[in-house]
């Protein structure tokens, strides 16, 4: 039997629900890098929308989703570890909205680097062969949440 990465399954492994959980589907993934699409970006109800726009710096979070994800297929049937985007380095956008795309987006993370605290992850979004946005983020595993009022 075939494992399908559809949005249900990101959605049962990822803690993003109902129309913040982004993406569509893994397309595909190993050790190192995870590859998703997703076509939440042309939706109206996209919770991420402001004055009908979606702009480009919405895209850190589709890579942060696939990031989690990622996380999510290396655990392999275990609970993935909690995880906090903690830092966005290097980000260059090379648009300024992403609701006005009409392909899918190609949402690629690559893991540089990590150990029991942390993974760094290169990023990208595509749209076919045109780069929309790239980036390196910062993860914090397992950090505690701060108590609120």
């Amino acid at each position: 039997m075939t494992t399908v990465f559809d949005r249900a399954w990101i959605a049962a492994h990822i803690p993003h629900q109902g129309s913040m959980c982004l993406l569509g589907r893994v397309v595909g993934h190993d050790a190192q890098r995870v590859l998703c699409s997703a076509e939440s970006h042309r939706s109206a109800a996209n919770p991420l929308r402001a004055h009908g726009r979606l702009a480009a710096a919405c895209g850190i979070e589709y890579a942060a989703q696939a990031m989690a994800v990622h996380g999510a297929l290396l655990a392999d049937g275990a609970a993935p570890r909690p995880g906090f985007l903690a830092s966005v380095r290097s980000a260059v956008l090379h648009v300024g909205r992403l609701d006005d795309i009409e392909q899918d987006l190609a949402v690629e993370a690559v893991r540089v680097t990590g150990d029991s605290g942390t993974v760094l992850y290169d990023f990208s979004l595509r749209a076919g062969d045109r780069l929309l946005l790239e980036g390196r983020a910062a993860i914090v595993l397992d950090a505690a949440l701060p108590d609120l009022p």
